[in-house]
């Protein structure tokens, strides 16, 4: 029976996130190229980033995901250009992705520490089925009999400033996919739509040795609900983030086309990031299901690792924290 509320919880999740296709984060703050092609080359070294992610653990096809992401900067830090692949999996869906990222970088005062920079990529996304891992009791004209493929070309834009104490970006997804039309391969893929996020953060000094970040993170993809992530870390001595986020669903316009019994209720997220060495940093989050798969899934596991390479024409005089 338990196992039978865990599958119903988990298909009442799926239908009401939908459209909500890109990949769930929990430590999408330590490196922001995975939501916005703008943040390329923020770090200003050659920086190596990546990540899995274990989602809803015991439940048979919950999410997993990973992604590996690379970028530096050029022409004395004016540019900064990324380039990243994903892939992910939930339940007979695949996908599979890489992109290109070019930011330009605005200097904001005469050090450099202060930055606008607009940037945009462009890329491959490829959405899969296999239709040998759907079970059904009435049998389906159009399932597939095993798996099928479409690659679709894709863009996206974003804007990201940042100084030594704030930072706030924008961004969009998924703007050329959308208009590809998946249904004619076959009517089991997922049509990508897009995805909107504004994201916005500080850092504040408590003493000498500890900082302060609250962020939060803004998600909409016009079909779903709307996210909300609210995140807070501890900076300690450079070498320890400890920290967690709330996440949420949030009404900030009418979709009338949702049920109206859906809850905002989603998770809680705890975090650790250490530097075991100046270049090196390794994170851990785990999350906590307080929605409708509270007490059926084992929680969520992210891991994430990245290094950097100083590039020694970087005006980097302080560390990049965000």
């Amino acid at each position: 029976m338990k196992r039978v509320l865990a599958m119903l919880a988990f298909l009442f999740c799926a239908s009401a996130l939908y459209a909500q296709q890109d990949v769930q984060q929990s430590q999408y703050m330590f490196n922001g190229i995975y939501i916005n092609p703008a943040y390329a080359g923020y770090k200003e070294n050659l920086n190596l980033h990546a990540y899995y992610r274990n989602q809803w653990t015991g439940i048979v096809g919950a999410p997993v995901s990973m992604s590996l992401a690379v970028d530096d900067i050029v022409n004395d830090g004016k540019v900064g250009l990324a380039f990243q692949i994903a892939s992910d999996k939930l339940g007979a869906q695949r996908s599979l992705s890489a992109y290109g990222n070019y930011a330009y970088r605005l200097r904001l005062n005469s050090t450099g520490s202060s930055r606008l920079a607009l940037g945009f990529g462009l890329g491959i996304v490829q959405v899969g089925v296999d239709g040998s891992q759907i079970v059904t009791t009435n049998p389906e004209t159009n399932l597939p009999l095993g798996t099928v493929n479409k690659i679709l070309p894709d863009g996206r834009v974003g804007a990201y400033f940042s100084n030594d104490k704030y930072y706030a970006g924008i961004s969009a997804d998924n703007l050329i996919s959308q208009y590809v039309n998946v249904k004619n391969t076959s009517g089991f893929l997922a049509q990508p739509k897009p995805h909107y996020y504004v994201t916005a953060g500080m850092l504040a000094p408590i003493s000498k040795d500890i900082f302060l970040k609250p962020s939060f993170l803004l998600k909409d993809d016009r079909g779903g609900p709307t996210s909300l992530d609210l995140n807070l870390f501890l900076l300690l001595g450079q070498k320890l983030w400890l920290g967690g986020s709330y996440r949420t669903g949030v009404n900030i316009y009418n979709k009338s086309y949702l049920q109206n019994d859906l809850t905002p209720l989603n998770s809680v997220v705890a975090a650790i990031e250490v530097f075991p060495v100046d270049n090196i940093r390794i994170g851990y989050g785990y999350d906590f299901s307080i929605g409708p798969l509270a007490g059926y899934s084992g929680g969520t596991h992210e891991i994430s690792i990245g290094f950097y390479i100083k590039n020694y024409k970087s005006r980097m005089l302080t560390p990049r924290f965000f």
